[in-house]
């Protein structure tokens, strides 16, 4: 019979031995100095003014006190320093981390996670909650490929539910792009986290549009009108409008100026058809005194004449027609007619 237990070593009491009290004692020792293992740190140099049962797991390269003991446990008790060697297996808490590590042989390293994982809540640096179960705060996250390649895939239940990715400033929503209470990829904007626009709408045939995009065609009520030479005149009807075009103030020769609702380069076509002329010009202004484009027609009647330019327009223009000669104009939508859209 050994003299002692094979994993912790404790000493057995044997048959005939004087003192028993002594191996029993002894082997209480060191089953407190292993059982339910804390230390207090990993290193190589032993503390100046250790407290009693402290313990200690020794670095590879000690000095002092602990010199020649790489690797053990030091465990400081009665006012001196006793050692064990820890087994591959054990099990440490170490206090000055926080952490749970495992004696792998070599050393204290920590326990790997399992192959397979499946917690009900995962945080990275970040606390997850009921509803985002995964949570990460990290200046970069990296999907690489395995393989040949790698999907990203965001799945939802029905058609009227939504899958996709939300851009937030500051909490606040911005952007999001994806199925949202459809089957119909969409891109939307928000200045200010509860008004959303459509900027780009697919369908599941592949047909794009932009709902917001601003777009125009004005005319004046369906007649004639005879303007006289340098009358300023506008329109009273937009048979197609998006994106915040509107009619802005009335012009002496009648009608309204154009107000256009933001920045951009615009094509902008002017068609003009008449029933009578004796040599006409149409011009298209901004704010009363930039000219855009002109249209001239000929003594000769009935005809229609068209401009086409890409002109750049700022929020808030005025757009009217500057009239030069004389002609009877045909208004109405397709006869005479102002078109623009945002490029």
């Amino acid at each position: 019979m050994a003299d002692s237990t094979p994993n912790l070593q404790l000493p057995y009491i044997l048959p005939s031995q004087a003192q028993k009290h002594v191996m029993h004692n002894e082997a209480l020792v060191m089953l407190d100095r292993l059982v339910q293992l804390a230390l207090e740190y990993e290193g190589d140099v032993a503390p100046g003014a250790p407290s009693e049962g402290q313990r200690f797991a020794v670095g590879g390269a000690p000095t002092g006190a602990w010199s020649g003991r790489a690797g053990a446990i030091a465990c400081f008790q009665d006012g001196g320093w006793l050692f064990a060697t820890p087994r591959a297996g054990y099990l440490a808490f170490f206090k000055d981390s926080g952490l749970l590590k495992i004696y792998t042989g070599s050393g204290w390293e920590r326990p790997p996670l399992p192959d397979v994982l499946t917690p009900t809540r995962l945080g990275i640096s970040a606390t997850p909650d009921d509803t985002n179960r995964l949570a990460l705060s990290s200046p970069a996250t990296l999907l690489n490929h395995a393989g040949g390649g790698h999907q990203l895939k965001l799945n939802k239940a029905t058609a009227g539910d939504t899958a996709s990715l939300l851009f937030q400033s500051n909490w606040s929503g911005r952007a999001e792009m994806g199925l949202s209470g459809n089957d119909a990829f969409s891109i939307k904007v928000s200045g200010d986290g509860s008004a959303w626009a459509t900027a780009l709408h697919c369908d599941g045939e592949g047909r794009v549009s932009m709902p917001n995009r601003p777009l125009a065609r004005a005319h004046r009520a369906s007649g004639t009108s005879t303007p006289a030479a340098g009358s300023e005149t506008g329109f009273t009807d937009l048979a197609l409008e998006q994106g915040g075009f509107t009619l802005g103030p009335a012009l002496p020769g009648g009608g309204n100026a154009i107000s256009v609702p933001a920045d951009g380069l615009f094509l902008v076509a002017l068609m003009v058809t008449v029933t009578a002329s004796s040599g006409f010009s149409v011009s298209l202004r901004r704010n009363g005194f930039a000219t855009l484009l002109t249209v001239q027609g000929p003594a000769a009647a009935p005809a229609t004449t068209n401009a086409v330019a890409l002109v750049q327009l700022y929020a808030g223009d005025e757009l009217s027609l500057l009239h030069g000669g004389s002609a009877t104009i045909d208004e109405g939508t397709g006869r005479t007619q102002l078109t623009l859209v945002r490029l």
